[in-house]
């Protein structure tokens, strides 16, 4: 049990966010989760699916849960850095069952042409939705939808969707959204998902889609549920990975040498995918804890926001 020491300084690291979403605060609470550690092995016999598992935070779970002993399937956009992927995967873990799959994530038909692949590799024990992407102007994808909302949201609920059988012959299967702790600044845009509204900016539209994953986590809990679903939604504090140096330069200018490595971004997804007993579904995570969804009145949506949202979700994808 943890001590009420070390709980309060968990949430005091968390409130006051620089030290907390960096690798500070995952240094200080690493101490007291040492005895919390997945088993070695704990995942021999599970199969897993990571999206953006080419680099960064996607990698480095599909390289802790091989190391667990799981099948691993890396969902790329680009195959050449997809097999230097593996590549890395397995110089890390010898001997590990790696397999790549293509897939652009915003653009629908792709995600239903990976969901037939993946469907017919058998149960699927865990799926990370953790593929991500930060554009500076506002970009449509071929179904008429803004880029970050297809790729965040849309396709996640697709894909999980999609492979519900595969999920449900599993038994008590788990999905892992990785959403960011940026959200907190947003508020639900339940009434312009698309982004049609007001001035676009790329950071914005992302800390948005990532508000409606949080948002709609509990929703999807509930819809899935019956299948044996458990849906989770975690943020990775700040780590150093190759989109945060590319899509904000400025802040990992500032913040480089206190930012978390891939690994210890991928902690919490890690230990959600294969922690025994399995952790209680629709709720938001931060360093193996829960956290608030919200910290600013001003961002606090209601039920039937989130209930709007989904509709709309839905009907985008022509779900009932």
């Amino acid at each position: 049990m943890t001590s009420r020491p070390v709980r309060v300084l968990d949430v005091v690291l968390d409130r006051t966010v620089v030290p907390g979403y960096s690798k500070i605060g995952y240094l200080l609470r690493r101490r007291s989760w040492r005895a919390d550690d997945p088993a070695p092995g704990s995942m021999r016999g599970k199969r897993v699916v990571v999206t953006g598992a080419s680099s960064g935070l996607g990698l480095a779970t599909a390289t802790g849960l091989a190391r667990l002993g799981a099948e691993v399937h890396l969902v790329v956009r680009n195959l050449d850095k997809g097999r230097d992927a593996v590549a890395d995967l397995r110089d890390e873990v010898p001997g590990a069952a790696a397999l790549l799959h293509r897939c652009d994530l915003s653009d629908l038909d792709d995600v239903r042409a990976l969901a037939d692949e993946l469907g017919g590799t058998g149960p699927i024990d865990v799926l990370v939705h953790n593929a991500g992407t930060m554009l500076p102007t506002r970009e449509e994808t071929p179904d008429g939808h803004e880029l970050a909302l297809a790729t965040h949201v849309l396709a996640p609920v697709l894909l999980t969707e999609l492979l519900r059988p595969a999920l449900a012959a599993a038994g008590a299967s788990r999905v892992v959204v990785v959403s960011s702790g940026g959200m907190y600044a947003q508020k639900l845009p339940a009434d312009d998902p698309e982004f049609r509204r007001g001035k676009y900016g790329g950071t914005s539209a992302y800390a948005r889609t990532k508000r409606m994953q949080v948002a709609l986590t509990p929703l999807l809990q509930e819809r899935w549920a019956g299948d044996g679903i458990a849906v989770h939604v975690m943020h990775p504090g700040w780590a150093d990975t190759p989109g945060v140096v590319t899509s904000l330069p400025g802040f990992h200018k500032v913040m480089g040498p206190l930012l978390r490595n891939a690994e210890q971004g991928a902690d919490t997804v890690v230990w959600l995918a294969a922690t025994e007993p399995a952790p209680p579904g629709g709720r938001f995570w931060h360093d193996r804890a829960t956290r608030p969804e919200h910290y600013l009145p001003s961002t606090r949506e209601s039920a039937a926001d989130r209930t709007q949202l989904l509709d709309y979700v839905l009907d985008a994808l022509s779900l009932p």
